[in-house]
């Protein structure tokens, strides 16, 4: 018999057929009302026993989280709350779960103590809710892709190449590290290690997926990443998902098209399918907001916030434009932002873009032409000499979603900026070739998923919206 989750119960009507729900008990009250959930939904069915007639031997183990299958019939609830209830003919324990020693009691539970027992904190009713938007905002991203005759591609996860030129890397050896080979200038001899050179774990699966455009003309990647980057915040993992997107023949208008509708498809998505876990999450922010002072309280509730993005066509602004947008502000003439806006040239912090967004042209922002200095080696380089046709979009409460660019399609210009930032042009020729046999314009973007997780789940801290976060000092499970 195919087992009968909760979320699809609670619509049935009442019946007189015989059925079995096999679930997790949150609470039993009064020696009579189990509270059963399963994990399709933070809704629970409430199954009433009659302890008259069931076993005192098997009362006593329904305790919170114990496996419990419990057959009977759906009746009209006696209850609020629900239009059905479950009235038990027959309950038997497949799992035992000692109240005493049990880790999560009926109570509200700090962020902070659930991540040290994040192997339970599934199920929480916060972590239900976020991990089945997480799912769904997954689903999404693949089917919009998808629709749009993408080909997904596994790109990588250990490699040679630096795709970002940060260095921040994790290596990759089988060397014996307490006494691993030395060539004759005394250097660790990675020629015999497992793949005979030195070999990391991926930052980017970008200029593997341009290999892959070069062929198929539309790409996507969604795969695990790593950074190697000591950033104890609550932005920052070391570990974390990336949707990389790769298209020939497309330029940076076109890139910012595909970027947007994106966006705005996966949270519809979301809204549309997970409307009542992103209700309980806009809720629960509320209540969180309402322990900070007022002037640190978003202006917007979780579910405004999200509808903000689809119902706002996004303002598309020059760096230049924003930098002078920004260094004329009162909030800059009168000092209220950490970091003063002073000069061109400047990487823009959070708190700039989130003034563009939320106070300036109250909607999501997409800034282009960044100067060449503070971008990457193979973003394209403008006629101006000084920027490139980077773009990076811009949401409430979170700044920086997506960062992306048209992509440098001139031998001559991606060789001559790959030299100037030191990037191997030799080690590289494998990525040059693709400039070299059928070179087109081509653009793609990075959209860090758990920044995306973050932003339509109101979350505050990253290590929140992956199941096992990795960070500095932290790898457990």
């Amino acid at each position: 018999m195919a087992r009968l989750r909760i979320i699809d119960l609670l619509q049935k009507s009442p019946s007189d057929d015989v059925i079995t729900v096999s679930a997790w008990v949150r609470t039993f009250r009064n020696n009579q009302f189990i509270a059963l959930n399963d994990g399709s939904t933070n809704n629970n069915l409430q199954a009433v026993v009659d302890f008259t007639t069931t076993p005192e031997s098997i009362l006593k183990r329904i305790t919170s989280r114990a496996a419990v299958p419990v057959s009977g019939h759906l009746v009209p609830s006696q209850g609020a709350g629900q239009t059905v209830e479950l009235k038990a003919s027959a309950v038997e324990i497949l799992g035992d779960s000692d109240p005493e020693k049990y880790p999560l009691q009926p109570k509200k539970h700090s962020l902070e103590f659930l991540r040290e027992i994040a192997h339970l904190r599934f199920r929480t009713n916060t972590f239900g809710a976020v991990f089945r938007v997480r799912n769904a905002l997954a689903f999404a991203v693949h089917s919009f892709f998808q629709e749009r005759g993408f080909l997904y591609m596994h790109t990588p996860i250990i490699t040679n190449s630096d795709a970002e030129g940060a260095g921040e890397m994790f290596r990759v050896t089988t060397l014996d590290m307490d006494n691993p080979p030395r060539n004759e200038a005394g250097k660790v001899d990675f020629s015999k290690d497992f793949f005979a050179k030195s070999t990391n774990l991926t930052v980017s699966g970008q200029l593997e997926g341009e290999l892959a455009a070069m062929a198929f003309s539309n790409i996507y990647t969604f795969g695990p990443t790593f950074r190697a980057e000591n950033s104890n915040t609550a932005r920052h993992l070391a570990e974390f998902w990336m949707i990389e997107p790769e298209m020939a023949f497309y330029e940076l208008a076109d890139n910012m098209d595909l970027a947007e509708e994106m966006l705005q498809y996966v949270i519809a998505y979301a809204l549309k399918h997970n409307a009542e876990d992103i209700d309980f999450l806009s809720k629960r922010l509320q209540e969180e907001e309402k322990q900070k002072p007022q002037n640190e309280r978003s202006e917007m509730t979780l579910t405004e916030k999200l509808q903000f993005c689809l119902n706002n066509k996004f303002e598309r602004v020059t760096y230049t434009q924003a930098i002078e947008i920004l260094r004329e502000s009162n909030h800059n003439k009168k000092k209220k932002f950490q970091y003063l806006v002073d000069k061109w040239g400047v990487d823009l912090q959070s708190e700039h873009e989130r003034y563009l967004v939320e106070k300036h042209f109250k909607k999501p922002v997409i800034l282009i032409d960044y100067p060449r200095e503070i971008k990457s080696f193979y973003m394209r380089q403008n006629d101006d000499g000084k920027t490139v046709a980077a773009m990076d979009i811009l949401f409430p409460g979170i700044g920086e979603i997506i960062g992306g660019s048209q992509r440098e399609e001139r031998l001559e210009k991606l060789v001559q900026r790959m030299e100037e930032v030191g990037v191997p042009v030799d080690e590289m020729s494998w990525y040059l070739d693709t400039r070299r046999f059928g070179s087109c314009p081509h653009a793609g973007f990075g959209l860090g998923f758990e920044r995306l997780v973050l932003f339509v789940t109101g979350m505050t801290n990253i290590r929140d919206v992956i199941a096992f976060p990795r960070t500095p000092g932290k790898c457990e499970f």
